[in-house]
């Protein structure tokens, strides 16, 4: 077996073109957004009824894509919906019921 000897700086330069291919391999890779669910796994993450992703389809509620019969959602439409319904935390008024009136 050959061994091959590199400088301080050589084996540093390697390094970060290492380091640079794989930014962009992670790049690169699929984000969770474009992942698509199918109807069963749509109906899980959501915890609701065949039905009830039945009606927010039928009322446009979350976007999908249907092949045949299949039925298929992107995760983004899925955070879109998730969003759009989104409560802000909210602090309740305390009233002081000790002071006398």
């Amino acid at each position: 077996m050959e061994a091959i000897i590199l400088s301080v700086q050589q084996y540093k330069e390697l390094v970060n073109r290492l380091d640079v291919l794989n930014k962009k391999l992670e790049e690169n890779q699929k984000s969770p957004e474009d992942t698509f669910l199918d109807n069963q796994e749509f109906l899980q993450l959501m915890n609701i009824s065949k039905r009830t992703a039945q009606t927010w389809r039928d009322d446009g509620i979350v976007s999908f894509s249907q092949i045949g019969s299949k039925i298929y959602y992107r995760m983004s439409d899925v955070q879109k919906l998730l969003d759009k319904n989104y409560k802000k935390a909210f602090k309740p008024n305390k009233r002081d019921y000790t002071t006398n009136i």
